[in-house]
């Protein structure tokens, strides 16, 4: 078997040590050797840990990605110049019944030697960043989501029916009705018919019908109320958010750039570009191609096949961020009203395969476009999408076909095509 790097080093990272064994190959010789050392993970000895690997000339570093216990590694060795590679712990597991913290570095050296550790992807730091606001701000719009649920749950549990009147019970009519409902004054239709705005005066008597009769105990206004204070506070946290991620892009031309050629795909808007940016960034050279990108983001079907059966085909897991942007995009894309490009092939692909199948196409289209947008530096063109990844034979048989359909077209015309 060839040996890749003949001077690595495999680690095995815990919360509060790790343990790095160093191999190396001597040219011309199939038997390496090992040198095992145990480090704590405060930055001192971290530093030690890199002076280590420099000594003995070892500039390659595999370690497994075990919760967010590699970071700080990564971030020192990533600092000092080494080449780190991150693996995925499924692809270097050790065989059960025969592993301990020692054997486990030196079995994830042993892998990474011979190359067989599928590497991770991994963003530099800037990119990591923008990463952690991004994903933290997703997170902060789905607590809100379920704040407001929360909220609307509260008054039909004390027979408040106001939900099936409005069409958001977080409107401004709906807002105002809301908090005179749990303040303290004693409940009075034409105050709250006074309240009304816009087209909602013409739903007045369904409005106090769906209120009449309400019981909201003091106990249940406190929480009401708290919830109410919690969503607002989510919301000024998210503000925080936008304010510090915009400061960040506006400081630096490239990401203004790419997020102006994205903007320019049906579907994506500024912020859906932030997004996808924040977990690809703006470099496609990380990847091979657009199908391994797909792949990462968990938009390729699944291969389990076993004595000529197909058991499953489903997406992976992956892209637990990157796909729900993408599939927000994609219902986006289908209904914008710029360009009929994809929602065409949602049609399409929608008769022979389903809604959810076809969605997933669509997404996995704009990925595909998104990393020609990015390589070449150039806006949205759907006339030239299929030929991305194409092989060269295909791209010939294509335009064969093409000439071949347009030649039987005008001869059905009346026209000779010599």
């Amino acid at each position: 078997m060839k040996i890749v790097y003949p001077t690595c080093c495999g680690v095995d990272v815990h919360k509060s040590f790790l343990v790095a064994t160093i191999i190396d190959t001597p040219k011309g010789s199939l038997q390496p050797s090992y040198q095992m050392r145990r480090f704590s993970t405060f930055n001192s000895d971290l530093n030690r840990f890199a002076d280590w690997l420099l000594t003995h000339n070892c500039l390659d570093v595999c370690m497994e990605s075990t919760g967010k216990y590699w970071v700080p590694v990564f971030n020192i060795l990533e600092k000092r110049g080494l080449r780190v590679v991150i693996a995925n712990p499924k692809w270097v597991k050790a065989v059960k019944g025969n592993k301990d913290d020692k054997k486990d570095s030196k079995w994830i050296g042993e892998l990474f030697r011979l190359g067989l550790v599928n590497t991770s992807f991994i963003p530099d730091r800037e990119i990591r960043i923008l990463r952690e606001l991004t994903r933290y701000r997703y997170k902060l719009v789905s607590m809100r989501s379920s704040e407001k649920n929360r909220f609307q749950n509260a008054f039909t549990v004390c027979n408040v029916a106001l939900d099936s009147v409005v069409s958001d019970m977080f409107g401004k009519s709906a807002s105002a009705i809301t908090e005179y409902l749990i303040s303290d004054a004693e409940f009075d239709a034409g105050y709250c018919v006074s309240l009304l705005r816009g087209t909602l005066k013409k739903k007045a008597e369904a409005v106090v019908e769906s209120i009449d009769g309400y019981e909201i105990a003091p106990e249940q206004k406190v929480r009401i109320a708290i919830v109410r204070d919690h969503m607002n506070h989510i919301d000024t946290l998210i503000d925080r958010i936008d304010t510090c991620v915009e400061s960040m892009l506006t400081s630096d031309e490239k990401y203004e750039g790419a997020i102006s050629l994205l903007c320019t795909i049906p579907g994506v808007d500024r912020r859906s570009a932030i997004t996808i940016i924040s977990e690809i960034g703006t470099d496609m050279g990380q990847f091979h191609s657009s199908k391994q990108l797909c792949c990462w983001a968990g938009l390729t079907p699944g291969n389990n096949e076993s004595a000529g059966k197909k058991k499953s085909v489903k997406i992976s897991r992956a892209g637990v961020y990157l796909k729900p942007a993408l599939v927000q995009v994609a219902h986006a894309a289908v209904k914008d009203k710029r360009s009929s490009y994809y929602a065409v092939k949602y049609e399409r692909i929608a008769k022979r395969r389903g809604k959810k199948r076809a969605i997933i196409a669509i997404a996995r289209m704009i990925l595909t476009a998104i990393y020609s947008i990015l390589s070449n530096g150039e806006v949205w063109n759907p006339v030239d999408l299929y030929k991305i990844d194409m092989p060269e034979h295909l791209k010939e048989k294509q335009l064969a076909k093409a000439v071949k359909q347009a030649v039987a077209f005008l001869e059905k015309q009346g026209l000779k095509v010599s």
